[in-house]
């Protein structure tokens, strides 16, 4: 067996991810890095959560709910790319999380308006700077994909 690699009923083959090489035996050491801290299993409550939060429609949805509510209408207009469906299911999904209130308006036609709870307004601090890093980094983000595309091309050859 190739070193890095685990075999386990969950694993067949797979390369061990980096710093589980004390923790199982693969003789590379990768310092303190452990990403066994969460569990990387599909049915983990942790990555279901990152996974939920994490996904971009989630995230602009956060970034526009901040400090005000919008309805259905104003969220579709100001996320660009969106589906009705796809809005819909994301806003049940954070609602179900306790990151997004809604709130039904007894007139006709119902007003229906979507805000942050209190735990959402806690997210969306760390979204914040999650974007203040990405447009810190931006510039070098570009050069790097623009340094891969130039190298993916040229080992494509000129056929691809």
């Amino acid at each position: 067996m190739e070193e890095g690699t685990l075999k386990s009923p969950s694993n067949s083959g797979g390369t061990v991810p980096r710093g589980a090489a004390e923790k199982y035996g693969t003789g590379v050491d990768y310092g303190d890095a452990d990403p066994f801290q969460w569990d990387t299993r599909e049915d983990c409550q942790v990555r279901q959560i990152l996974d939920r939060i994490a996904d971009k429609w989630s995230l602009l949805v956060i970034a526009l709910l901040d400090r005000r509510r919008l309805r259905f209408t104003e969220l579709r207009r100001e996320i660009d790319g969106i589906s009705q469906r796809m809005l819909t299911v994301t806003l049940r999904q954070l609602e179900r999380d306790g990151l997004v209130q809604r709130t039904v308006h007894p007139v006709v036609p119902p007003r229906v308006e979507y805000e942050l709870t209190p735990l959402g307004r806690t997210l969306h601090h760390t979204i914040r700077s999650l974007v203040s890093w990405t447009e810190e980094h931006q510039n070098e983000i570009a050069a790097a994909r623009s340094a891969y595309d130039t190298r993916a091309a040229a080992e494509a050859g000129p056929d691809a």
